[in-house]
C-alpha cells in the first residue's frame, strides 16, 4: 500500500512538472508578437479576458464561499427556507454581466473596424504614425497543395515557402488559392486570413522587429497540411534589397507551365526562387485560367453581365483532365468577342 501511494505521489508530481513545463511553452509569439497588428490583437485578447474574469472570478469565489458557509455542519449560518427575492441581489446579478457585455460589445465593434485586414495601415506602431510618402510592399500569395507561392510584382521575383519584408514598412498581401480553401497565418505579424480559389482576399500588416518567423496554413486542407509551413524573414531595408538581388541571380523563370507543375500536390517542398515572373500570372491564377485553354472567370462574368451566350454557348464547353478524373469547363472560344463577333466589355481581374 505504501509503495502504491509513493508511486501515485511520484506520478502526480511528474504530471504537475510536465504540465508546468508545457505551460512555459504557452508563452508563444501569439501573445508577444513583433508586428503592430498582431500586438493590437494580443491586447484585445488580454482586455477581453480580463473583462470576462470580472464575472468569472467572483462567481467561482462566491460558489466556494456559499458551499463552505452554508454547509450542513455550520449551525451558525442563517436558515431562511422561505426567502425567494432580493431586489438588490437581482440588480447585482443582472447588472454587472450586462455592463460587461456592453463593454465587450463596444470593444469588439471598434476593433472589428480598426483591425479590418482590408483597411490600409495608418501607423507603424503605437508611437509612430505612417509617413505619407511610404508605399506598401505588395506581395501576392498563392496557397498550393501543400506549399506557399509568393510573388513580388514590383520586384519581379517569386519564391516558394519563403517570404521576406523590410522592417517597419507596410505590407499589402493579396491572397488567393489554387484549388481548396486555406488560411494564411504568420502569428508574429497578424491574424489569419482565408485563401480561397477564384477569389482575392487582402491583409495589411507590418513587422516591427527583424527576425526569422514561422508562417503556416491555419485551415486543414488535406494530407500534407501539417507540412504546409514557410519562413517569414523580417529584414532591414539593405538586407531586403540583398535578398531580392539574390533571388534575381539564383532564380529561374516562373511562367504558366512551371506554375502548373507547382500546382501539383507535394509535401515538404524546399525553398524555390524565381528571378523573373510571367506578366499577368497572378491575375490568371485568381481567374483560374493559367493553362490558357479555358475562359477566365472575369471574361465569363463579363459575358454573363451582357446576358450570356444562350444555347450556342454549349458548344464552348470542353472536358479537361483534373487529378484522377475529368471536369467540364468553359473553353476560351468566345473571348474577347462573343459569338456574334461583337466586342465584349472587359472586366478587370
Amino acid at each position: 500500500m505504501y509503495l502504491l501511494r509513493s508511486l501515485s505521489s511520484t506520478t502526480a508530481r511528474l504530471g504537475l512538472a510536465g504540465l508546468a513545463l508545457g505551460l512555459t511553452g504557452c508563452d508563444t509569439v501569439v501573445m508577444k508578437p513583433h508586428g503592430d497588428i498582431a500586438v493590437q490583437q494580443a491586447q484585445l485578447i488580454v482586455t477581453s479576458t480580463l473583462l470576462m474574469l470580472l464575472i468569472i472570478v467572483p462567481v467561482i469565489a462566491l460558489t466556494l464561499f456559499f458551499a463552505w458557509r452554508y454547509r450542513q455542519s455550520n449551525t451558525e449560518a442563517t436558515y431562511t427556507p422561505d426567502w425567494d427575492h432580493s431586489t438588490r441581489l437581482e440588480l447585482i446579478i443582472w447588472g454587472a454581466p450586462l455592463l460587461i457585455i456592453i463593454a465587450l460589445g463596444a470593444i469588439t465593434w471598434i476593433s472589428t473596424h480598426k483591425l479590418d485586414p482590408y483597411r490600409p495601415l495608418d501607423r507603424i506602431d503605437a508611437e509612430r504614425p505612417l509617413p505619407a510618402d511610404v508605399k506598401p510592399l505588395v506581395v501576392q500569395v498563392v496557397a498550393l497543395d501543400w506549399k506557399w507561392l509568393f510573388l513580388y510584382p514590383e520586384q519581379g521575383i517569386a519564391t516558394v515557402n519563403e517570404l521576406a519584408a523590410p522592417v517597419d514598412r507596410p505590407i499589402q498581401f493579396r491572397i488567393t488559392s489554387s484549388n481548396v480553401m486555406n488560411a494564411f497565418y504568420v502569428p508574429a505579424l497578424a491574424g489569419m486570413v482565408y485563401a480561397m480559389p477564384g477569389m482575392e482576399t487582402k491583409l495589411h500588416a507590418v513587422i516591427n522587429k527583424a527576425g526569422d518567423y514561422e508562417g503556416l496554413s491555419a485551415n486543414y486542407s488535406g494530407a500534407g497540411f501539417s507540412k504546409m509551413r514557410f519562413r517569414f524573414l523580417g529584414l532591414s531595408d539593405a538586407d531586403f534589397d540583398k535578398w531580392v538581388a539574390s533571388n534575381r541571380e539564383q532564380g529561374s523563370k516562373l511562367d504558366g507551365g512551371i506554375y502548373q507543375q507547382l500546382e501539383q500536390p507535394s509535401e515538404g517542398d524546399p525553398v524555390r526562387r524565381y528571378g523573373t515572373v510571367e506578366a499577368g500570372l497572378f491575375g490568371a491564377i485568381v481567374n483560374r485560367c493559367v493553362d490558357g485553354q479555358k475562359m477566365c472567370m472575369h471574361q465569363m462574368m463579363a459575358i454573363d453581365a451582357e446576358g450570356g451566350t444562350g444555347k450556342p454557348g454549349i458548344a464552348g464547353l470542353m472536358r479537361q483532365p483534373w487529378r484522377d478524373e475529368e471536369r467540364l469547363v468553359v473553353a476560351g472560344l468566345c473571348t474577347p468577342t462573343n459569338l456574334l463577333g461583337e466586342p465584349l466589355p472587359t472586366a478587370k481581374p
